[in-house]
């Protein structure tokens, strides 16, 4: 029935007209099914109208979209010649009445589906074109006009083509939205973009889907008009599919698709409409480095919604993302880092946040880690809180990251009211290492002078300082209160230096000294030569 042999086109037209031309009067003088048959006169009245319109453009029998369509509706047409001659002998209807109701709903769904084809071809223009399987692109000189008449035969084409138009019709799309970003608008606007996502469906030819969702990737990627356009026409759901079941090269092209839509926060509620956040993090665990990075990209995005953040939580999505991030690619570590960093501000629950924060630890060993982290004025003020007011395996974490970055003066100012607490944790027993990462944040915010200088003006702290150099005081390791004894006085400060000697801190040195405590010897010197030099200055002076 749909076979493309048979006479030229301008017979087989001919032959289409002439038989509308009986048919149609004909279809009056029917009687039974009469509802049905007025639906077939309005479409076949519809249709002599269109072949009309159509001889009368230029080029119609060259066209190489019009042609193959042709035969079928030859065959379509007749065989409604065939159910009109049937439905005038009522005998011949009356015993096979479900039957004859059956054939004229297909023969109405046939002519609907070739009408709509063929109003497509008129609408688009491409009948006042010639044979080309595909039209030239436009030279970049070429006008807006010429360059969406150019759009519109590709998506004509991808609409009513068969399988080699699409796919050419594809490639011609992709080379222009590759070779130019200002394409993509044309695209979104001149372009029926729901038939470019109606190619993603898993029930279509796998080449021409993989082609439609490289296309539809590069659109998303172009700006937020064409972004908009593609959520708007549905785009996401078919796209999660493909993440979830295409071969792997479709996976990545569907993930960076879908990070790029979830960018615009009033796109991200749709993901866990369409049941994406299982998708997106089984690419997280199953997916390759690039796939896993823009599955990476896309939870960071809808993680700004509140609920999704639940949704999270409750399918586990943190464990899997610290295992991936502590062994992935720079790329995936970098983005993980910004989502993680999102988590660890809204996030509340101190479980859910230490785990958080032991994943930005962990992150924090790579370059690109280190850098965004020493440099994140909020990330340094929060960790500071957290010192302060966090349970004791939060403030560890913390004070292992202040002690390890490389903090700016003006952020270790910032979180000096910190130092108390550090001091505090010097004392600590437990956890393992508490006593050491406490010590070394303290020696890091020690480094700058303001703090120094606050630091012997908080006389509790000063006190636990000097009891903790007591070498009678059992429960601290020495060599830490007194490396920070010695960043006190790494200034060279008069006033640090009596605040320290009034405490009673040079006595317990000198003790520590005699018994070879490390640093405690450079720390009493420091002490020693401010005490000589303000003694001399002193005598000078009488």
């Amino acid at each position: 029935m749909h076979s493309t042999a048979g006479p030229p086109p301008p017979d087989t037209l001919d032959e289409i007209t002439q038989l509308l031309h009986h048919l149609l009067p004909a279809t009056l003088s029917i009687t039974c099914f009469a509802s049905r048959w007025q639906v077939l006169r309005v479409k076949l009245a519809s249709l002599k109208s269109i072949l009309s319109e159509i001889s009368d453009s230029p080029h119609w029998s060259e066209n190489a979209l019009l042609l193959p369509l042709l035969p079928p509706l030859l065959s379509t047409v007749r065989r409604t010649e065939t159910l009109c001659r049937h439905c005038w002998d009522a005998s011949s209807v009356s015993r096979g009445k479900l039957l004859m109701q059956s054939d004229l709903d297909m023969a109405s769904g046939w002519l609907s589906k070739q009408i709509n084809e063929l109003e497509l071809l008129l609408r688009s223009g491409v009948l006042h074109q010639s044979t080309a399987i595909v039209l030239s692109r436009p030279a970049a000189s070429s006008s807006k006009e010429e360059l969406a008449f150019f759009i519109k035969d590709l998506f004509t084409r991808l609409q009513i083509g068969g399988l080699e138009f699409k796919r050419k019709a594809l490639d011609s799309l992709i080379q222009l939205l590759s070779e130019d970003d200002k394409s993509a608008a044309v695209v979104a606007k001149q372009g029926n973009i729901g038939c470019l996502i109606s190619l993603l469906d898993l029930n279509g030819h796998d080449s021409i889907r993989e082609l439609a969702v490289l296309a539809v990737s590069l659109l998303v990627s172009a700006g937020d008009f064409p972004r908009k356009c593609v959520f708007e026409e549905g785009a996401l759901g078919p796209l999660l599919r493909i993440a979830e079941c295409g071969s792997m090269p479709m996976k990545e092209k569907a993930a960076m698709a879908v990070e790029f839509i979830t960018d615009d926060p009033d796109n991200s509620w749709a993901i866990s409409a369409y049941g994406g956040v299982p998708i997106l993090m089984e690419l997280c665990k199953s997916g390759s480095l690039t796939a896993q990075s823009h599955a990476i990209g896309a939870l960071r995005n809808v993680s700004v919604v509140g609920e999704i953040r639940n949704v999270l939580a409750e399918e586990g999505a943190i464990p899997v993302l610290i295992q991936l991030l502590v062994s992935g690619s720079p790329s995936v570590q970098g983005k993980g880092l910004q989502r993680l960093l999102h988590l660890f501000h809204e996030c509340s629950a101190p479980d859910t946040l230490e785990h958080v924060l032991r994943a930005i630890y962990s992150l924090s060993a790579s370059d690109t880690s280190y850098r965004i982290l020493s440099g994140s004025t909020v990330f340094i003020v929060q960790i500071a809180e957290l010192i302060e007011h966090g349970n004791v395996m939060l403030q560890h974490i913390s004070a292992s990251l202040i002690a390890n970055l490389a903090i700016s003066d003006g952020n270790k100012r910032a979180v000096g009211g910190c130092m108390s607490s550090l001091v505090k944790l010097m004392e600590s027993m437990k956890p393992d290492g508490m006593q050491e990462v406490a010590a070394k944040a303290l020696l890091s915010l020690l480094s700058v002078k303001s703090n120094r200088k606050e630091f012997v003006r908080d006389e509790k702290s000063l006190m636990r300082l000097v009891q903790m150099l007591d070498p009678k005081n059992e429960a601290v390791s020495k060599k830490f209160p007194v490396a920070v004894v010695a960043a006190i006085m790494a200034g060279g400060s008069q006033g640090c230096r009596k605040k320290l000697v009034a405490a009673g801190a040079y006595g317990h040195l000198q003790r520590l000294a005699e018994t070879d405590v490390a640093g405690a010897k450079k720390a009493l010197q420091r002490l020693s030569a401010n005490r000589i030099t303000s003694i001399l200055a002193r005598t000078w002076r009488e």
